[in-house]
């Protein structure tokens, strides 16, 4: 799956678009309070018939928690690091019984990947902006690994990622807009 976002200067209030005839596939819409963030909700633009909600996943910003599909664990119990001091890896996998995947960010992109870095399950590109040029989309490239069983997880994983990153290297941390 090859998707494109088009709000290209934040990621927590967009529509995700197919690529190849630019169809929402989600929407990401954020809920701000008193103290900054709230949630980020993920929600599917053609839910299955009889689903319940459209809503298939959301991160809950101040408990630092995921929630896909109903089901809500805390981000410690879902990220790992593994590696020497100067070589740290991040590993996420939301069961015991799902695929454990590598994320690490280079290039102005994240990579999710299986196998010691073998397969390669999944790219998010956040462009930085630039001050004379117009600034390409965000896009995400799932393979179909990941498309299987961690489709909705890949995705809030690397928002959060994307986020947290944005937090660490603005000078204001309290603008919500992203750059």
């Amino acid at each position: 799956m090859e998707a494109v976002f088009d709000n290209k200067s934040n990621v927590l209030n967009a529509h995700i678009r197919a690529a190849h005839d630019n169809s929402v596939l989600y929407t990401l819409r954020t809920n701000f309070g008193y103290r900054g963030r709230k949630d980020t909700i993920l929600c599917d633009a053609n839910p299955a018939p009889g689903a319940p909600s459209a809503t298939v996943g959301v991160i809950h910003w101040q408990d630092k928690s995921l929630e896909i599909m109903g089901h809500r664990k805390p981000c410690a119990d879902l990220k790992r690091q593994a590696g020497k001091f100067f070589n740290r890896t991040k590993h996420w996998r939301w069961a015991q019984d799902r695929k454990d995947y590598q994320i690490l960010y280079d290039d102005e992109e994240w990579k999710a990947t299986l196998n010691q870095n073998m397969l390669i399950a999944g790219r998010f590109c956040v462009p930085r902006p630039h001050l004379f040029s117009k600034q390409p989309p965000t896009l995400l490239h799932l393979t179909q690994t990941a498309l299987a069983e961690d489709e909705i997880f890949l995705i809030l994983v690397f928002i959060y990622c994307e986020t947290k990153r944005q937090d660490r290297t603005n000078s204001s941390i309290g603008d919500p807009g992203g750059w």
